[in-house]
């Protein structure tokens, strides 16, 4: 199949997979489109919002339409690392075997990630980076595509492990859950508190989805776009040339390279999900909020007066 062929095919798998995931997941249609962009890019998404908006069933959901292993690992503060990377056990015949971990899987959900101590994020962000494990001497690969979604509830930060900058910047998107307005939330009702299940049938495979993510670095993308993308990562910076007043009253620190790569990457899988075979300026606009949100570190003088990291990435773009 033709590259072109094979964008014509991505947009028309993806709108299948997002009426798939309408069978179960009411509204969210922003967070699922970010979450999509992450998977296709071969990044990983971090997902923060409050308890009950559905991120478990979400991921689940996905996890079942995308035809992928799915495991979800509850982070507590006694969760050891050997707990999600797996350990070795003597077994019947005095022989050591590894048994793997939860993390051994195509889509893993990290939920409440902030709540481990830093031991154990740094085991699983290990990971995340180097698709692979190492155990006692022995190196584990992982299977591709692998997928981290980690879930931070912003409410309760009473004994809780916040990641640390460079752990954040592991993480493609930063995704917002939001409430659901109040028509959506009267069909979440109706649909959780009725006995009728809807099945969910897997539109993909672990082979397809790669083929994808191949495919989507292929796309050619225009110098001016770059170019674009780095002028924006720049501008986050308080002591770059580029910046503004406004980023230099209200920022400590900006967004790194990584930022930049991100971007790029994202804005070639938006422009595939739209059918276009280069991304435009308008692509890079389109995901820059979720990528650049968790990557600028706001000063006091911002949260004194109720600047939001959103309205700082609104004024660059």
């Amino acid at each position: 199949m033709s590259d072109v062929a094979a964008i014509h095919n991505l947009v028309q798998k993806r709108n299948e997979l997002k009426n798939e995931i309408a069978k179960i997941i009411v509204g969210q249609d922003v967070v699922v489109d970010q979450i999509l962009l992450c998977i296709f890019s071969g990044g990983h998404a971090l997902l923060v919002g409050v308890p009950g908006l559905a991120k478990t069933l979400m991921v689940n959901t996905l996890a079942q339409a995308l035809g992928l292993d799915f495991k979800r690992i509850q982070f507590t503060p006694d969760l050891m690392p050997s707990d999600i990377l797996g350990s070795e056990i003597l077994d019947e015949s005095r022989q050591f075997k590894f048994i793997k971990g939860p993390i051994f899987s195509n889509i893993v959900l990290a939920d409440e990630i902030n709540r481990t101590p830093p031991k154990t994020q740094a085991a699983l962000l290990e990971a995340m980076q180097e698709r692979s494990v190492t155990i006692a001497g022995e190196n584990y690969k992982l299977d591709l595509p692998y997928f981290v979604l980690a879930t931070q509830n912003p409410i309760e930060q009473e004994g809780t492990y916040p990641l640390p900058e460079a752990q954040l910047d592991r993480f493609m998107f930063a995704i917002k859950l939001e409430y659901p307005s109040f028509a959506e939330e009267v069909q979440v009702v109706k649909r959780t508190t009725s006995d009728i299940k809807n099945t969910i049938n897997p539109l993909f495979t672990a082979q397809e989805i790669i083929d994808f993510q191949h495919l989507i670095r292929r796309i050619p993308v225009a110098d001016n776009v770059i170019e674009y993308a780095v002028t924006l990562v720049s501008k986050t910076r308080p002591d770059n040339p580029l910046s503004n007043e406004f980023v230099k009253n209200y920022l400590d620190w900006g967004a790194g390279p990584r930022a930049s790569q991100n971007l790029i990457l994202a804005a070639k899988a938006n422009a595939a999900f739209n059918g276009k075979f280069s991304p435009d300026i308008e692509d890079v606009k389109a995901v820059a909020t979720g990528i650049l949100r968790h990557r600028i570190i706001k000063n006091y003088k911002a949260d004194a007066e109720g600047i939001t990291e959103e309205m700082i990435i609104a004024k660059l773009v």
